[in-house]
């Protein structure tokens, strides 16, 4: 039976040790929560580190632990301190987190914490592969572990994988200035269905993606290599019941109201309010932003002092950190200064928690408050301001967010402000303790609706079915590469018959792309398979290519090969040259000002005059830019060539104009009628090629290089891959 492998950072348990008894208790988190069904479900795993370093088990306790691990479906990796301080607390946490969440200030790059990085994924990567079947899917999660993909797919290519990620994906000006940024990305790419929270993420990861790797990504979809890689967003949701039923529980039961409820209700009346602010103390959730703002308020409307209290719950978190101790040092000073300020016999305007706080106590807080105030500088998603909305049983309760939380996008009944802005801020909190009551329901309603029914059960299974789906459409997409029976097949025929074509382009299938059209004159190794295809009995050689005459003269003029060119304007054969067709050339003098026009206008882009044809290349500029520009250049360039007979060829990364007709496939098919010829392939990369596809006889093998939509019968990967296949014909 196939199996769901789930990987993250860590487990979702505690292991306790005490006095060499083993204790291990479930955790409690959102991702553990979302993962409990998929987890449960059949025989699949979760892999991740138990939380225990390597050097604080003897090898005796290292295997009871590995065993009780296994009884909850689980396998640890093990990491060492060294590997804990320099993969997790190091690089990403003081590298990842804060590049992803725009606090560039606080980022660092240091060599030896990435070398732990690619180690510790590595790890990871050695025992999934240890637990791997055939026909199993990989979930991998979050920013620890983006190389992780890829690792998994070098290894094990057709194993079904997606990676989610639970932080902001920042934009490409952030992102760019990471030292290792493809690393980052292709590891990434190894994943078949890659997720966000938002679209906002998804948009900076395939801009990324398109101006770094210089891949097509066409919607939310990149081609890479021989696959298909789907982008989308699925914002996280809670376990809405359990929220919910907890509040209905602690609002109803009368007769045991805990400690803190009662202390807390002790200051709520009409006329006095409680505003609650939950967060790890983290930079990014802006606490000292929070405390200034809320002072402000106090500034501004002097006449809430003794009516409102900001209940503060700061969860400890990093606290070894240097950033993190600076920030709870700035925060008790803030707090301590703020309360001295203000505080009278009977009032203190902030009470606040450095703390973790049980789950009850936690409800009792969400309960108690009129106004939940979550105003982060950066978050992924916040679940907090999910669990506070979940809690309001009599739909009363105003909750204010921060626009720069990712959940502020499907919550738009809250109070939506700018952190940075402390008058917003104020405003919108007099604005939340004086909102009517039947406004506070309506609100509350519709937020509650929208969480209930994408919970973040749901949100798992959206996932998976999307991952499936992905899979479905990879199976289903008509790739026949020469691989296999395909390639034996191919070659036993070409061994087989008496005369024998291959009609090869020249840039993207015998040679890679370069950046200058000129840098890509041929290699010693490509003469060599070719001079030796060329000696062949009963076989004749053939370069079809869009390139000019005199430069297919001076590369390919002292061979024997037969060569046209020009997109088939000009035949070589037989050491002499031979005009195919006469093309105007009038109309490029009216034409090529257009094209200077947006060379000037594009940087990164350049014309090449053919004696033929003109070619507008974009493959060194901004891929963004150059998508806005080819639509303009085909919108300007249309009214044109129907007026002068002329074609616009869209190749790799070129624009090319020229005349009607003057094709590739014209020229093949008068080649044809030379002889009669029992085995022909044909193999080409772009939509010029496509002609002499379809001029091909039904039986002749018609290759595709790269994996995009043809007429060809068989696709093959890249250039390399051409070569070996000639190899092979040798």
């Amino acid at each position: 039976m196939n199996k769901t492998i789930i990987v993250s950072n860590r487990l979702p348990l505690q292991v306790i040790i005490h006095q060499n008894t083993l204790k291990i208790i479930p955790s409690v988190g959102g991702l553990a929560t979302g993962m409990k069904s998929v987890h449960a479900e059949g025989n699949g795993i979760w892999v991740g580190w138990s939380g225990i370093p390597e050097e604080e088990l003897s090898t005796e306790l290292s295997e009871k632990v590995a065993k009780e691990i296994r009884k909850e479906k689980c396998v640890s990796v093990p990491l060492t301190l060294d590997d804990v301080e320099e993969y997790y607390e190091g690089f990403s946490n003081k590298a990842l987190w804060p590049l992803f969440h725009y606090f560039m200030e606080y980022t660092g790059f240091e060599e030896h914490e990435w070398e732990a990085y690619k180690r510790v994924n590595q790890k990871f990567a050695e025992i999934v592969l240890e637990n791997i079947d055939d026909g199993d899917t990989v979930w991998v999660h979050d920013y620890q572990l983006l190389l992780l993909p890829q690792l998994i797919k070098d290894k094990k290519p057709n194993i079904t994988i997606g990676f989610f990620l639970h932080i902001p994906f920042p934009s490409y000006e952030i992102f760019r200035t990471f030292p290792w940024r493809k690393e980052i990305l292709s590891g990434m790419l190894g994943a078949d269905l890659i997720g966000f929270h938002t679209y906002d993420y998804e948009r900076h990861f395939l801009s990324s993606v398109k101006r770094i790797l210089r891949l097509d990504a066409h919607f939310n979809q990149i081609s890479y290599h021989d696959r298909l890689i789907k982008v989308d967003s699925f914002p996280m949701g809670i376990d809405y019941d359990k929220f919910y039923n907890a509040a209905l529980e602690h609002s109803s039961n009368s007769k045991e109201k805990s400690e803190l409820y009662r202390r807390l209700h002790e200051h709520i009346s009409e006329d006095k309010k409680l505003i609650l602010s939950i967060d790890r103390m983290d930079y990014t959730k802006g606490i000292p932003n929070r405390i200034k703002a809320f002072e402000y308020f106090l500034h501004k409307f002097p006449e809430y002092k003794e009516k409102v209290r900001l209940v503060m719950l700061a969860v400890p978190s990093r606290s070894n950190v240097t950033q993190y101790k600076k920030l709870k040092r700035e925060t008790d000073e803030l707090v301590g200064r703020i309360n001295g300020k203000f505080a009278t016999v009977s009032w203190t305007p902030i009470w606040y928690f450095y703390r973790s706080m049980p789950f009850d106590k936690l409800i009792d807080l969400y309960i108690s408050s009129d106004v939940a105030l979550i105003t982060p500088l950066r978050d992924g998603m916040n679940l907090v301001a999910k669990e506070y909305v979940a809690t309001r049983i009599n739909n009363d309760g105003v909750l204010i967010l921060s626009e720069m939380a990712g959940a502020s996008l499907e919550m738009n009944e809250a109070l939506i402000i700018n952190p940075n802005s402390f008058e917003d801020f104020a405003n919108n909190l007099k604005r939340a303790l004086t909102m009517p009551l039947k406004d506070q329901k309506s609100r509350m309603k519709f937020l509650q609706k929208r969480l209930k029914r994408y919970n973040v059960e749901k949100w798992a299974k959206e996932f998976l079915k999307s991952l499936e789906e992905t899979n479905e459409l990879k199976s289903n997409i008509i790739t026949k590469k020469l691989l296999g029976e395909y390639e034996n097949n191919l070659v036993n025929d070409f061994n087989k018959k008496k005369k024998k074509l291959l009609l090869l382009d020249y840039d993207g299938t015998l040679i890679g792309f370069k950046d200058n059209p000129q840098d890509a004159e041929p290699d010693d190794e490509l003469y060599n398979i070719l001079d030796k295809l060329q000696e062949k009995e009963d076989t004749s050689l053939v370069l079809v290519s869009g390139r000019d005459k005199e430069t297919f003269k001076k590369w390919f003029g002292h061979k024997q090969y037969t060569l046209i060119t020009d997109h088939g304007v000009w035949l070589y054969q037989n050491n002499e040259w031979t005009a195919l067709e006469r093309p105007k050339t009038d109309w490029m003098q009216s034409i090529k000002p257009i094209l200077e026009t947006f060379v000037d206008r594009t940087p990164g882009t350049f014309i090449e005059t053919k004696k033929y044809s003109l070619a507008w290349h974009y493959r060194m500029t901004d891929p963004e830019l150059a998508k806005i520009r080819t639509i303009e250049l085909n919108t300007v360039l249309t009214s044109m060539v129907a007026n002068n007979d002329l074609s616009i060829l869209k190749g790799n990364k070129v624009i090319e104009i020229k005349s009607s007709n003057v094709n590739k496939g014209r020229a093949v098919s008068r080649y044809l009628m030379q002889q009669d010829y029992d085995f022909i392939t044909v193999i080409g990369d772009d939509w010029t090629d496509e002609y002499m596809f379809e001029e091909a006889p039904d039986w002749a093998y018609t290759i595709k290089v790269g994996f995009t939509k043809t007429k060809a019968m068989y696709q093959i990967k890249d250039p390399e891959q051409v070569r070996q296949l000639l190899n092979k014909l040798i």
